[in-house]
């Protein structure tokens, strides 16, 4: 929503938004923006001369400000209708969907686009680095999108990428989330089916080979050319484009394109998955007439998105990072990346369970081992967590302990933490500020 404003800000729109808990880095932006931010859902936050409410998707019937705008009649849309009526039209779409990775994987696709001199559009759901903003209007024929499979909005149970109608979608992966409107993987499935049959036929799906759900996905019909994408495999599985590792911790590879070298990739970024996201990115690009060889060396200077296994600090050999993971596989593969990276260094967690799904208890069983990595974890255990977070601490490898606010989060880590460890913040909100402020404890 906050990309949404800065787009509605771009095409000269007078824009404001309010939100339940604001915070940066998306107020930060936001503000530089101009657009004017305010702290709850007040109906009186909306001004009278207001011409059209967006609606995110967070909000329910029973919300004072929705039942407000109802109540007055006001003209309301969703967040991604809105982008589909007055910023796509005309473009050529480039949609991002997948359980893991859409964010990191959207912007990786706009920077090799803009490598391309083509100088795209884009929305993404965080603050890409290389860009300082999460979106903006662009000005050449593409536009790339972060296509989610969450619903549209409390009026709108539809996914939201099915309002986009891409020339090209990326199906990263898929598994089980958004326990809270999802019953089981297979209606996921059948809402990214939902999507594939709004591909054109002259347009390109760009599909993970190694992901059975997608494969199934596919069965169910498919009327585009496909072309896949995973890590260099055994005999027998060849995919359209590969990546031979250098570097175990994923920060070097070789691209392949038909099982003919295209380049090597030596890049800031860790772990198997942001390779496959990499390779998801340059499939794209290609898929619209890109030279993927000449783009290549542009990943060197990639700096992904904020939140993003950010690096924050660090203090007297203590390293803090502030991370987006909030699913188990998520949260495996980001630590795995950076096992490879530091060795045998100490690796310390610090984890909010705050997702939709992490607080219904949809991941517990698979937190402890996805955390296989970490030595230390401090579970973030609030006292509105619908389960108890003791079997998982019970169930780590390393130690583990479980406090009930960010307060004793900060002092627990800095009673714990010494030189030479890697402390990594996960959470897919604010955290209470809490990797900031134990980066300032460990300065005194």
């Amino acid at each position: 929503m906050g990309g949404v404003a800065a787009l509605a800000r771009e095409l000269g729109h007078d824009v404001e938004g309010s939100d339940q808990a604001v915070y940066p880095p998306m107020s930060t932006q936001l503000e530089t923006l101009g657009i004017a931010l305010k702290q709850g859902y007040a109906p009186d936050h909306i001004s009278p001369d207001c011409d059209v409410v967006v609606v995110g998707n967070a909000l329910s019937r029973g919300n004072p400000a929705v039942e407000q705008v109802l109540d007055d009649g006001r003209a309301y849309t969703s967040g991604a209708q809105w982008l589909a009526e007055n910023v796509l039209p005309g473009r050529d779409t480039l949609a991002v969907a997948g359980t893991h990775g859409k964010t990191t994987t959207t912007t990786i696709l706009a920077w090799l686009l803009q490598a391309a001199g083509r100088e795209p559009g884009f929305l993404v759901g965080g603050v890409a680095e290389d860009f300082g903003v999460s979106a903006r209007v662009g000005g050449g024929p593409d536009f790339v999108v972060e296509a989610d499979e969450y619903d549209t909005a409390f009026f709108d149970k539809r996914s939201k990428f099915v309002h986009y109608r891409p020339l090209v979608a990326i199906l990263n992966n898929l598994e089980y989330d958004h326990a809270d409107i999802f019953p089981d993987v297979a209606a996921i499935q059948r809402q990214f089916h939902h999507l594939v049959r709004t591909v054109a036929r002259r347009g390109r799906l760009v599909v993970n080979g190694e992901d059975a759900r997608l494969a199934e996905v596919l069965a169910m019909g498919c009327w585009t050319p496909v072309e896949r994408f995973g890590l260099e495999a055994g005999e027998g599985t060849v995919f359209d484009w590969s990546a031979r590792l250098l570097d175990a911790d994923g920060s070097a590879f070789v691209v392949l394109h038909g099982g003919a070298e295209v380049g090597e990739v030596h890049w800031p970024l860790l772990g198997r998955h942001n390779v496959m996201n990499a390779l998801a990115a340059l499939a794209a690009a290609h898929a619209v007439g890109v030279d993927v060889a000449s783009v290549l060396p542009a990943l060197g200077g990639f700096r992904s998105v904020k939140r993003r296994m950010e690096v924050i600090g660090t203090h007297d050999g203590t390293t803090v990072y502030d991370d987006f993971a909030h699913h188990p596989t998520a949260i495996a593969t980001t630590l795995a990346g950076l096992r490879a990276s530091v060795g045998d260094a100490r690796i310390v967690v610090a984890m909010e369970p705050r997702s939709n799904s992490m607080r219904l208890g949809a991941h517990a069983d698979a937190l402890a081992p996805s955390l296989v990595d970490a030595d230390l974890v401090v579970f973030l255990q609030r006292p509105e967590l619908a389960w108890d977070a003791g079997k998982v601490v019970a169930g780590l490898r390393g130690e583990g302990v479980a406090v009930a606010d960010a307060d004793a989060l900060v002092t627990a880590l800095r009673d714990r933490v010494g030189s030479g460890d890697h402390v990594v913040f996960m959470s897919n909100g604010g955290f209470d500020g809490a990797p900031r402020r134990f980066l300032a404890a460990l300065r005194g």
